[in-house]
């Protein structure tokens, strides 16, 4: 177990509050069981502005000009944003307050708890940089927010704006709001739009103290009631967003829980039966959650046999250091479960039993009953970390049905032993060498109803994952001892990543010197395990010398296997910004895909902390290696396109081999690698995602992927399909034609996007003007027209314009054979003016009949070897085959007559 922490002496030797019926009666005169809580004090405070105003749900807020709440000084302006986005609501976010030296709001307050919620809109004011806005706020002797940077963390975490909410015990008679600018940055300044002030019930007081997950049992701790909290998810488990004014009188948000899913085990959703009334009480009244918390829910699904293997898990972003309280929601809502015993399931935080054998009928008393139970989790690490919540069935119970639930999720940041509850900001997506404020893509008002529900600001919608320092996997990924957690002296467990469907085998047979048990899904004879001493033998200790490149994951070096058999080896980096969620779903996409345009993954090793994966070598390194700011001889026009068409290949077979689509989700040149016969094979699946069902058009989750290559429309809504990747292979044919990077900020503002800029001169007719000079000449100009169109409707903005990767393969291969036309028939290759006529594609082999198999690109004229072997993929079969002895010239099957389609 682990050793408590030094300052929970200090916590233990604090008072326990008063039970929550006292606090409630304090504020609100007395306890409503399914009423409305009536708040006493009821502050809407629009900074800046003067009057009142009714915002977009029907809230009235009243101007801080001349306000009882702000004094006079001459140290605040009042100013109106620069520049308003579509998205973000008039109220309170028009105006802001800009202080530039301390300055203190002054609310007259009767006692008790109260959500205090701070509305921020980054903009620049009064000719102020946003970027320059950085502050601390303190409430009393509470710090909330230090050196605090609403411009970086909105867009770290690609909001618009933010609202951060906390929960306050007030004890004094008034609560003084402090906004401070920092001293530690030239001409840095304060600002806030919105001040609101709710009187809530004290619904945080345990009459007793709540157990640490992953302590002793020894290691208690109280929810003292004059703590403050910081709230930073709040999720409808299984339902959709709630707006605060269904809220139960408290006016909390309430977001959607899809994007915060771990994997493809996203479970079933379904509301209450017609038949079944959530009924509250008064140890749980209306105000602990509202009605459409509990009348939603997400369980695993009706299979048994799927259920046992897999987790129902959430993958939360949070600050580390804290200590956060965990609030799960439950309600059966679904005939049969009516009996206890009926579904029974344990409840695992950050890879330790939270609870074994949770029974919500036994908690609840019946159907329709809710009731919330409430954990205490402590992080470690620096900067942002996850937070991993996880679900699995109880055997041990031998219940009815293997299967959880749950309804709602609530997570608090508590204070620490400084009263502080300020985290870092968030880091700035990477990219190197761009200015982000200029290519940050606006966000559209479709996500406007979506960003009140995650307050806090500290959501992880578009904050990549933080790489733990040790490897982890959920608890129930692996074989358990029920009721009992791995002990320290069991040794570091070996990680073993699973999917839906998997196999068990024994530690010792997968060569690792730990002791315990996993379920693996990697079939020996797709995927090895290698031994770490196996590894420093093929990379000589890691030598510098055989260093190939560093990536996003860590450095990737040369090595020789067995009988000297080249191999990439990618070591993970405990400070990368991936992590142990990339280095699963590497292992779980490519153990099980095999195709010639796909790289091969050989094997991993997970032994000593370490993240490990071993690959085919690639000879010829990547794609962009060879067309810009480097010292090799520039590729010549066929030999790129036919690299684009062997990376399409591969995306096609991604979106169209199994029988649900793979999502790449991070298209770009550095991820087409190429191997010594220069055959294009698609990289890095560390961000890839299973696709939508026939039910679904999108896959709701958080951004990830790569500036210049994102689609503009995933990054506005959050929203991912297979369209994404066409979009940023558009990019990538843009990139193969211009040669230069994707992003340039030293160049002219309409020119630092080449997405942008390349389809702009493609509408006015002036590409062939900012293509490579190299090519200047020797491109046919049907092959340019074609091949220009295509990348053209590639990166349309709207989804719905752009090709499928089906299509976008065949005009590639219809282009290369316009270009191997015009050059047998040593016609000249101009520089790109373009003809009106467009040639008619050409049949393969002379008249013969091309094989009509979307996914396996080969044909009746070329000798091939196909291999397949079944294997599952979320419970999905997927035929894995392999395509050696094509070219990258081959033609793709679907031209199937001389006229095309």
């Amino acid at each position: 177990m682990k050793t408590p922490p030094p300052l929970l002496p200090f916590f233990l030797s604090l008072l326990f509050s008063s039970a929550i019926s006292s606090a409630v009666a304090a504020d609100s005169g007395g306890s409503a069981v399914n009423s409305p809580f009536v708040p006493r004090d009821y502050i809407l405070l629009d900074c800046g502005e003067s009057g009142q105003h009714r915002d977009s749900n029907n809230r009235t807020w009243d101007g801080d000009a001349g306000s009882k709440y702000s004094p006079p000084s001459q140290n605040f302006v009042s100013s109106t944003a620069s520049d308003q986005d579509s998205s973000v609501p008039q109220y309170p976010y028009l105006t802001a307050r800009i202080f530039t030296s301390p300055y203190t709001y002054s609310f007259p307050l009767g006692p008790g708890r109260k959500f205090l919620r701070l509305y921020f809109y980054p903009s620049n004011y009064s000719g102020r940089a946003a970027s320059s806005a950085i502050f601390s706020v303190t409430a009393g002797p509470i710090t909330l927010l230090q050196n605090f940077s609403a411009y970086q963390t909105a867009q770290a975490l690609n909001f618009v704006y933010l609202i951060r909410e906390y929960s306050l015990n007030v004890s004094s008679p008034a609560l003084n709001l402090t906004f401070t600018p920092s001293i530690n940055y030239t001409n840095s300044y304060a600002f806030i739009n919105g001040i609101e002030i709710v009187s809530m019930p004290d619904i945080f007081s345990s009459p007793t103290p709540l157990l640490v997950t992953g302590s002793s049992s020894s290691t208690l701790f109280p929810i003292v009631d004059d703590w403050a909290l910081q709230t930073v998810y709040r999720l409808n488990v299984g339902g959709q967003a709630i707006s605060p004014t269904a809220d139960s009188g408290l006016f909390r948000s309430w977001a959607d829980d899809s994007p915060y899913i771990n994997g493809a085990g996203f479970g079933v959703t379904y509301s209450a039966d017609p038949n079944v009334t959530i009924e509250y009480s008064n140890a749980l009244p209306e105000y602990i959650a509202p009605v459409d918390v509990y009348s939603t829910a997400r369980s695993m699904g009706p299979s048994a046999t799927v259920n046992l293997n897999y987790n129902l898990s959430w993958i939360l972003s949070v600050d580390a250091g804290f200590f956060y309280l965990v609030r799960l929601h439950f309600c059966e809502i679904q005939y049969p479960i009516t009996k206890i015993n009926q579904r029974v399931f344990n409840i695992y935080l950050n890879n330790q039993t939270a609870q074994v054998g949770a029974d919500v009928i036994g908690w609840s008393g019946g159907i329709g009953k809710p009731v919330h139970e409430d954990y205490v989790v402590i992080t470690s690490g620096s900067g942002m970390v996850d937070l991993w919540l996880a679900l699995h069935p109880n055997t041990q119970s031998k219940s009815q049905f293997y299967d959880s639930i749950l309804n709602g999720i609530e997570v608090f940041k508590l204070q620490n032993t400084n009263n502080s509850l300020a985290g870092p900001n968030p880091d700035f997506l990477p990219q190197p060498d761009v200015e982000l404020d200029r290519i940050l893509v606006k966000k559209d008002s479709s996500k406007s109803s979506k960003i009140p529900g995650i307050v806090g600001g500290v959501i992880g919608s578009v904050a990549f994952l933080a790489i733990c320092y040790f490897a982890v996997v959920i608890c129930g990924r692996r074989k358990k001892k029920e009721g009992k957690d791995s002990s320290a002296s069991d040794g570091f467990s070996g990680w073993l990543p699973i999917s839906l469907y998997g196999n068990s085998h024994s530690a010792g047979s997968a060569k690792t010197n730990t002791t315990g048990s996993y379920t693996a899904s990697l079939p020996s004879n797709l995927c090895r395990h290698f031994s770490f001493s196996e590894i420093k033998a093929a990379t000589n200790g890691f030598d510098e010398e055989l260093l190939l490149g560093v990536g996003g994951f860590g450095k990737v070096y040369k090595g020789e296997i067995d009988d000297g058999t080249k191999v990439a080896i990618k070591r993970g980096n405990p400070m990368s910004g991936q992590g142990v969620h990339e280095f699963q779903t590497e292992i779980e996409m490519l153990s099980k895909l095999r195709h010639r345009h796909l790289v091969s993954l050989i094997g991993y090793c997970e032994e000593n902390q370490e993240m490990i994966l071993v690959y085919d070598y690639m000879a010829h390194g990547t794609f962009r290696e060879h067309l810009y700011k480097t010292q090799k001889p520039p590729l010549p026009w066929k030999e790129r396109l036919g690299i684009c068409i062997g990376a399409a290949r591969g995306l096609h077979y991604l979106h169209t081999g199994a029988k649900h689509t793979i999502i790449h989700r991070d298209v770009k040149t550095t991820n087409i690698l190429l191997d010594e016969k220069w055959v294009a094979k698609v990289s890095d699946f560390g961000l890839s995602k299973t696709g939508p069902t026939l039910d679904n058009t999108h896959v709701s989750t958080v951004v990830k992927g790569s500036f210049g290559y994102l689609d503009p429309e995933y990054f506005r809504r959050q929203q991912l399909t297979d369209k994404s990747d066409v979009y940023s292979f558009g990019v990538v044919l843009f990139e193969a034609l211009c040669a230069r990077p994707v992003l340039n900020p030293s160049l002219p503002k309409e020119q630092v996007s080449l997405a942008e800029w390349a389809r702009h001169c493609q509408k006015k007719g002036i590409l062939d003007q900012i293509m490579d000079p190299y090519l200047k000449g020797k491109i046919a100009p049907e092959c340019f027209k074609k091949f220009a169109e295509t990348a053209e409707k590639c990166v349309s903005d709207n989804s719905i314009d752009r090709p499928a990767m089906g299509d976008v393969l065949w005009n590639l291969e219809f282009a290369l054979q316009m270009q191997e036309s015009a050059e047998e028939s040593n016609g000249e290759l101009m520089s790109c003016g373009m003809s009106d006529g467009e040639a008619t594609p050409l049949m393969v082999g002379g008249g013969k009949k091309v094989v009509d198999d979307p996914v396996m690109d080969t044909s009746m004229t070329t000798t091939t070897t196909m291999t397949s072997s079944a294997v599952s993929i979320g419970g999905r079969s997927v035929n894995s085959e392999d395509s050696d002895g094509l070219t990258p010239s081959a033609v793709f099957s679907q031209i199937m007559n001389p006229k095309g389609r």
